[in-house]
């Protein structure tokens, strides 16, 4: 009975302090304040009147923060919905100043803390340096916030927040260190080499294990998908099972596990998920962390006793003096060194001025110094950690607005001003046909029709006014070429999401159409010149080339090789269709586009001819496969005219449960079975490329004086290999194990001289290469480069030599060839 009535003050607790999370976050809007801050401050509040009135606070009484309540329940859900929302790209770009930051800062704010702390107060240096690792701890939650509402640059939001996401870890793994050094009352070289060694595997581990549980649930999300809830259920436990794991059974990082699961699942995980689950998960992720801010927060307040931190304000004052001092070196000093390294991006100023003040200190510095074994100095290091935490957020956290501010970090750039300006323009044409609506019915009042309508002319009036002005005295021509690439690279990057979505590209050719949008984009936001731009060209590593070879060469193998040469041509068909639709999607509303940023013809005219050449090289690659494996086209129309019928039924069941005429019931099974079938029709069918050997040998000149009845016989020994475009089949200096024969397709023939590659020849469908190194017992002479998607049959050195005993005239006529080759070449 008594532990029931424990459950239910608990919860009556939690509902209450939900309740006043509301109940802020509702005058925080209002009042444009910071939330976090407002938390922190009602949480004192509550604080000072349960000590005045000890029953007012009621299910409040009694709750206290804890680090194993930050750490394995708010924490988790921060870290992942952190992760999961950051911009992975921008990340990469910066991740140079994210880790340098986040680790060597962390180890030199470390030692300035403690140095100040030791030479200042009576605190020893090794426990010095143990505060100073848990105030090192930077939380953005507050920033971000303030970021978000301010519309302040994506990068100095990636900054920070990518910086507090490693240095979490980087604080915890280093604290638990400085434990381990302070319990054994003493520093030696191998405790140092033993704590630099456990860093590197806690924190490298970390991230291995959040990257392979990321593996596994996006592997479950494919094999589950359709079944909404579940996905939900499956991102929830990645994000705890990924902390836990990584914590309680391999004993690494479960911060970094939960920011790599948090990275990887937002990239490739993303298309595992339901396309109606997509949107729903991102709110709830958001939701998640609003409560755990509100929570932590509010608690941290209610923590907070006044009294004790004035007591201990004269520690307090060298702890803050320790952190802006540690905090200045840092940033202004480490940052520039990675400035200079080859190819890194400048940090500029103001961006630095808003990291140093923006690095505020919260849940984890909390939750370390919660968890730390009893000693001589657990008390007082509480209390200074309290009162670190609330002057950053206090002061730090209310001041933070107006430095953006004064840096002029919170105006938009051009490509967002014009974007409000001209979605106000929209909404305000769209409501401006609506009146007319109104008089309609006959029952609406004329004159207020007309006020309406004065209002919306003066409305739009004043509009192209703004935007007219901004087009003259901020947009020239190479802006408005970015303007122009960034609406047709966010239409194309639309229409692959709801290509995918419909089912009409694989995974692959998804994330691969992706990737190139986003290089473009990043092309056109970051980079001064736009001639880096280049059509999505298919581009196989060496690495991959040289495995599906060896792949090929063990027997066991083949088959597995020839299905992923198979799939690989089938994704380069998906590609191909996919820009080329999306390239028609761009020049069908090109007028529109430019019409609505009011481009100038000759920009006009330049990317559009730029559009143009992409759209027809899509189409050749397009025209090519259909010449190359027609039998491959046609299933893939049929495939695509299939989802195109279940679609549409899709959309009528929806209608129709609309309506009321079908039954929720039977339309949910209904809606289920057409998903099944369009999964099932999802991506490329690879059967249509197979070319019968029966097929070549009647077209093959060597083979020609075989009798029709030993062609079966032969064909046995010939092994299909499909072929994408730009791969090598042969490559110069290999030894020589196989003659090809080309069944559909182009090849050519190159030989390096010099480190200049010299065309020999161009073969077709009929031809063969190889023969030379074969006959010879030498190495590959020149390299066999795949100029279309190729089909080809492979004749192995042992089957080959023994076709030639069975019939000689094979031998002769391929040592003929050989010879005229060489002589052709020579």
């Amino acid at each position: 009975m008594e532990h029931s009535l424990h459950i239910a003050h608990l919860v009556a607790g939690i509902i209450a302090l939900l309740l006043i999370a509301a109940l802020t976050l509702a005058v925080t809007e209002r009042l444009r304040f910071p939330f976090t801050v407002a938390l922190v401050l009602v949480g004192m509040v509550l604080t000072e009147v349960a000590q005045s009135y000890p029953q007012a606070l009621g299910p409040l009484e009694g709750i206290e923060i804890s680090s194993g309540l930050i750490l394995y329940v708010f924490l988790p859900t921060l870290v992942f919905e952190s992760a999961f929302h950051l911009d992975a790209r921008q990340l990469r770009r910066d991740l140079a100043p994210v880790v340098m930051l986040a680790v060597p800062g962390l180890l030199v704010s470390t030692f300035i803390i403690g140095g100040v702390m030791a030479l200042a107060t009576p605190i020893s240096f090794s426990a010095a340096l143990l505060l100073g690792a848990i105030l090192s701890a930077t939380d953005p939650v507050a920033v971000i916030s303030l970021f978000k509402r301010l519309g302040a640059p994506r990068r100095l939001t990636v900054l920070v927040e990518g910086e507090s996401l490693f240095n979490d870890a980087t604080s915890i793994v280093l604290a638990r260190v400085l434990v381990g050094i302070l319990v054994a009352g003493a520093v030696s070289f191998e405790s140092v080499l033993e704590g630099v060694l456990d860093f590197v595997v806690v924190f490298i581990g970390g991230l291995v294990v959040g990257w392979l549980m990321a593996l596994l649930t996006g592997y479950l999300l494919g094999v589950l998908q359709g079944h909404q809830f579940i996905e939900i259920t499956l991102t929830t436990i990645l994000a705890y099972t990924s902390f836990l794991v990584a914590e309680e059974v391999f004993h690494v990082s479960g911060v970094m596990a939960t920011v790599a699961a948090a990275l990887s699942f937002s990239g490739w995980g993303w298309i595992k998920v339901s396309p109606e689950v997509r949107a729903y998960l991102e709110h709830f992720w958001e939701y998640m962390a609003f409560i755990a801010t509100a929570l932590i927060f509010l608690m941290v307040g209610m923590q907070a006793e006044v009294s004790v931190l004035l007591e201990a304000m004269p520690l307090l004052v060298w702890v803050i003096l320790g952190m802006l001092l540690s905090r200045l070196v840092v940033v202004f000093g480490l940052i520039p060194l990675v400035e200079r390294l080859p190819g890194a991006q400048p940090v500029e100023l103001g961006y630095k001025a808003v990291i140093y003040w923006g690095g505020l200190r919260g849940a984890i510095a909390l939750a370390i110094v919660l968890s730390l074994p009893a000693f001589e100095y657990s008390a007082i290091f509480t209390t200074l950690v309290m009162g670190a935490v609330l002057f950053t957020l206090v002061v730090q956290g209310l001041s933070i607005n107006s430095l953006v501010h004064r840096l002029g970090l919170d105006r938009p750039s051009l490509a967002d001003r014009f974007a409000r300006v001209e979605g106000n323009l929209l909404a305000k044409r769209r409501a401006q046909i609506r009146i007319p609506e109104l008089m309609a019915g006959g029952l609406f009042s004329g004159s207020i029709a007309q006020r309406l309508q004065l209002n919306s002319d003066q409305e739009l009036i004043t509009i192209r006014e703004e935007l007219d002005q901004l087009r003259q005295t901020e947009l020239n021509a190479n802006e408005e070429r970015r303007l122009l690439y960034l609406r047709g690279f966010a239409e194309e990057q639309s229409f692959f999401i709801d290509m995918f979505n419909k089912g009409h590209l694989c995974e692959a050719a998804f994330w691969q159409l992706r990737q190139r949008v986003a290089l473009d984009l990043d092309t056109v936001r970051f980079q001064d010149r736009l001639d880096h731009i280049v059509f999505c060209e298919r581009q196989e590593s060496v690495l991959e080339q040289q495995r599906l070879r060896l792949l090929g060469r063990v027997s066991v193998l083949a088959d597995y090789a020839q299905w992923l040469r198979i799939r690989r041509v089938a994704k380069d068909y998906e590609i191909a269709w996919g820009r080329y639709q999306s390239c028609s999607r761009v020049l069908e509303r090109f007028d529109e586009l430019v019409e609505t940023e009011s481009i100038s013809a000759e920009v006009a005219s330049e990317v559009r001819q730029q559009y143009v050449a992409w759209h027809e090289a899509a189409c050749t690659q397009l025209d090519q496969m259909a010449e190359q494996f027609p039998e491959f086209v046609a299933d893939m129309q049929e495939r695509l005219g299939q989802r195109l019928v279940l679609l549409a039924e899709g959309e009528a069941i929806g209608e129709q449960l609309e309506r009321g005429t079908l039954p929720q019931g039977i339309a949910e099974t209904l809606e289920s079975e057409m998903r099944t079938k369009l999964r099932a029709l999802r991506g490329a069918a690879i059967k249509k490329l197979r070319v019968e050997p029966s097929e070549l040998l009647r077209k093959v000149p060597f083979l020609q004086d075989i009798p029709e009845a030993e062609f079966a016989q032969l064909a046995t020994r010939m092994r299909s290999v499909t072929v994408a475009e730009g791969e090598n089949i042969i490559s110069q200096g290999d030894s020589g194990y196989s003659v090809y024969l080309i069944a559909r397709g182009v090849v050519r023939v190159i030989r390096q001289e010099g480190g200049k590659d010299r065309q020999l020849a161009t073969l077709m469908a009929g031809d063969f290469c190889g023969e030379m190194a074969l006959l010879h017992s030498a190495t590959r002479s020149a390299t066999v480069r795949a100029i279309t998607p190729c089909s080809l049959y492979e004749l192995r050195r042992d089957d080959l030599v023994q076709a030639m005993r069975e019939y000689p005239a094979i031998q002769t006529a391929l040592e003929k060839a050989a010879l005229e080759r060489k002589n052709a070449q020579a």
